[in-house]
């Protein structure tokens, strides 16, 4: 089990289930979004995924048709993104997690898209989009 809460505390939530891959975005929706140079997120399954307080602070921001971004309304946290298009997954900010998470990000995506400022130093795999081409990133 997985717990996570937005920098006020205002939305609390639990996550039963297994965490998948975590990708680091550098795509310029991920930076405007995070204010950094890169987010950091896995994919997560919808249903085992519930909010235990603060639902109601919870607001969504579609970034292109059929994406959408939700954070807290009150201090501004990114929580997850969706896509219509892959209902049952939202992208979890692995930021906003509580435990450990017990494993490495996986790759870094849209490195095409990157950041001048920013160099990427690790061996972590690296893609010019995406790894996979239905990732609902």
């Amino acid at each position: 089990m997985l717990t996570g809460q937005c920098l006020c505390g205002g939305i609390r939530f639990e996550y039963e289930g297994p965490l998948g891959p975590i990708a680091l975005c550098h795509c310029s929706q991920c930076r405007r979004a995070h204010g950094s140079a890169f987010s950091a997120s896995a994919p997560v399954q919808k249903l085992k995924f519930r909010v235990i307080d603060g639902e109601t602070l919870i607001r969504e921001y579609e970034s292109r048709p059929g994406k959408y971004r939700a954070f807290c309304g009150a201090c501004g946290s990114q929580l997850y993104s969706r896509v219509d298009a892959i209902s049952g997954i939202l992208r979890l900010r692995v930021g906003v997690i509580n435990e450990p998470l017990g494993k490495q990000p996986a790759a870094h995506v849209f490195v095409g898209s990157k950041a001048d400022w920013f160099k990427i130093t690790d061996a972590i795999p690296q893609f010019e989009k995406l790894e996979r081409t239905n990732d609902p990133h």
